[in-house]
């Protein structure tokens, strides 16, 4: 396959910058490009899935959304990275906590990835395989934290592929187990980021919590989670 590519109207190698920061929602997409970056360009509407690429701080820094789901950014972050030479993915995304210190717009950095998908079946492996992220990105995302006086909780969270689960108690099952909070990519990126030798981070907001149900809008999801966005942003 050349490009563009069926999900992406780029013909061009270089208009896409080596690291990309993806939001699930093209319209945070949008927000972000528009309200951070220099001279932003859209470079994608296929689908409505918008990308962008302009200069933060002097640095070249792409952002385009990912969608909802595994199946979904497993088809984006392959294509960044297979078809337009794609070095580090951003995913800024949010979540559901599942552990009751863990509050509304608190940043939760996932350092691996547990899952309910099938996924990693495409790989044929003789056993488990644990989703991780990049060390280096996962480093210099706690330290831009911390310089920025940002609490971050750091460690495994829950890509699942069901968002109403038949069993609305299975959640309590991962809480035990320390994971600390729900989301739907973040075990395919870094499968697609570990599987090409490149580098993947989730960076994550707080939506709403199964402990709690306390619960932001999505005007919120869409442009209040502006610590995610500045911590990414500077990682970039």
């Amino acid at each position: 396959m050349s490009i563009p590519t069926p999900h992406i109207n780029v013909s061009e190698q270089g208009i896409i910058a080596e690291t990309v920061l993806m939001p699930g929602d093209p319209l945070r997409a949008k927000f972000i490009a528009e309200t951070y970056l220099e001279n932003p360009v859209q470079f994608n509407t296929v689908r409505n899935m918008f990308g962008y690429t302009g200069t933060y701080k002097g640095k070249k820094i792409s952002i385009m959304g990912s969608g909802m789901g595994m199946p979904s950014i497993g088809i984006y972050s392959y294509e960044l990275i297979h078809f337009y030479g794609v070095k580090n993915i951003i995913r800024i995304g949010s979540c559901g906590a599942i552990q009751e210190d863990i509050r509304i717009r608190d940043i939760v950095i996932g350092i691996s990835a547990s899952t309910n998908s099938n996924y990693a079946s495409q790989y044929d492996l003789p056993g488990t395989y644990a989703p991780t992220a990049s060390w280096s990105l996962v480093k210099k995302a706690i330290d831009i934290a911390e310089s920025k006086g940002i609490p971050t909780r750091v460690g495994n969270v829950l890509s699942s592929d069901i968002f109403y689960d038949d069993d609305p108690d299975t959640w309590r099952k991962w809480a035990k187990m320390g994971v600390l909070a729900i989301e739907m990519e973040a075990a395919a990126l870094y499968m697609n980021a570990a599987r090409a030798g490149v580098n993947a981070l989730c960076v994550l907001t707080v939506s709403d919590s199964l402990v709690s149900h306390e619960i932001t809008t999505a005007e919120e999801r869409q442009t209040s989670f502006t610590n995610m966005m500045e911590i990414a942003l500077e990682l970039a």
